[in-house]
């Protein structure tokens, strides 16, 4: 059930950052795919970095995303 639920939460995610050069930070990913919760965004982003889909960056204790 889990397994499915990720899949899912990564595609929504795969989805919001789809054209989107610079990437997003986790409260504009949250956003832009949908999410309700921290803990949906980030099993969503642990299925994509398994999958070496997605690039994170730390500045200033914001962490941004954006596809490879």
């Amino acid at each position: 059930m889990l397994k499915a639920k990720a899949g899912v939460i990564a595609g929504q995610i795969w989805e919001a950052l789809n054209g989107k050069e610079k990437g997003l930070t986790q409260k504009e990913l949250k956003k832009a795919a949908k999410l309700k919760t921290d803990k949906d965004l980030f099993l969503g982003l642990g299925w994509l970095l398994r999958e070496d889909k997605i690039e994170t960056k730390e500045k200033e204790g914001e962490m941004s995303v954006k596809l490879k």
